[in-house]
């Protein structure tokens, strides 16, 4: 076996100041995924500083939902020691618990800018993925996040990882699988997928989305159940077996399911909440598309009601009060508006 050399999870000190990889990789997976935002935005002439206020309140309040999250479903290791809960640095977060606390915020923060939440999620969904894709090696050099044991050969020859990989999946002497990279990779993937549905022209409204939650549920469905950190719920025993039936195609490709304390439950969380999400996504799009409520497509300009538009040097003013030029231009928008239902009417007759 090569020698084993560990990452340092510290990256650099200055004085009593400690930097750890772990939080420079997170401020990269935030920056890139910001950075995708931004140019997304600019299709829509949406200023920059909208989506970087956005991040300033929005990653507090998922590193907030992130560890209610956890700390909830583990209130019995908190209850007897109660400030404990504060100490975040000990590790001790949960990314569905991340999402949700951002997701409030989001809500909240863009119905003050005058924005449809929708279809400003629709432009943070890549950003998002992507997020998730680097923020995951964070993980990796912390050596946390991992699956169950394996053989170093599994790692090397059915997996054919490079050596800086297998080292740091080699936990006091046990080698694991990496949890982390098969949740980056799927992110890989799940980004390409978002990157092209965005341009297609039957999207509507908050199915890109969905569509991220779709994707990257599945991804995480299969992939938790490889953990040996998974929070635990006590549900029934059908619940149980339904949820391992489900996961039994990784049992062929040769995958165990990671171990999980009975103390905690019979099924994982992560693993209940995916089904969930997966199914609400699907309805959503489903019910919205019977019900004639997606009638507002991705590629249609986002205006905010909070900001006046102002009209441009090349557009005819319209006259004042009393005079005919108004009305005049409410007939012209009459006209543009019918012909542009005419034409989505004609584009969905092709679809």
């Amino acid at each position: 076996m090569d020698t084993l050399l560990l990452l340092d999870p510290v990256a650099f000190s200055i004085g009593p100041l400690t930097v750890h990889w772990y939080g420079l990789i997170l401020g990269a997976a935030a920056l890139v995924g910001l950075l995708l935002v931004i140019q997304e935005g600019k299709r829509y002439a949406i200023p920059q500083e909208v989506f970087m206020d956005m991040v300033l309140l929005g990653v507090p309040s998922a590193i907030i939902g992130a560890r209610i999250y956890y700390v909830a479903f583990k209130w019995d290791d908190y209850k007897d020691n109660f400030w404990d809960v504060f100490k975040i640095w000990n590790g001790g977060i949960a990314i569905y618990g991340a999402l949700i606390g951002a997701i409030i915020c989001a809500v909240i923060f863009f119905r003050r800018k005058g924005y449809n939440f929708w279809r400003m999620a629709d432009i943070c969904a890549p950003g998002l993925i992507v997020g998730q894709m680097i923020g995951r090696w964070g993980n990796f050099v912390n050596q946390e996040a991992y699956g169950g044991p394996v053989e170093e050969s599994f790692l090397r020859n059915n997996l054919h990882l490079p050596d800086f990989i297998v080292n740091q999946m080699n936990v006091n002497g046990v080698f694991h699988h990496p949890a982390f990279l098969y949740e980056s990779l799927w992110s890989l993937v799940g980004l390409g997928i978002l990157l092209v549905l965005r341009r297609q022209k039957f999207l509507r409204a908050g199915e890109l989305f969905m569509s991220y939650f779709i994707w990257y549920s599945i991804g995480r469905f299969f992939i938790e159940a490889l953990r040996t950190d998974s929070l635990g719920f006590q549900a029934p025993a059908w619940v149980a077996s339904v949820v391992n039936g489900m996961w039994s195609p990784m049992t062929a490709m040769g995958f165990e399911q990671g171990y999980l304390d009975p103390a905690y439950g019979n099924v994982r969380i992560s693993q209940l909440l995916a089904i969930a999400i997966i199914i609400v996504a699907v309805l959503f799009i489903v019910v919205r598309r019977v019900t004639g409520r997606a009638d507002v497509r991705y590629s249609d300009p986002i205006v905010s009601t909070k900001v006046p538009s102002e009209p441009s040097d090349d557009m005819p003013q319209t006259g004042a009060p009393g005079t005919g030029a108004g009305k005049d231009s409410k007939e012209d928008k009459t006209t543009s508006t019918l012909a542009r239902e005419e034409q989505r009417q004609a584009e969905d007759k092709k679809e």
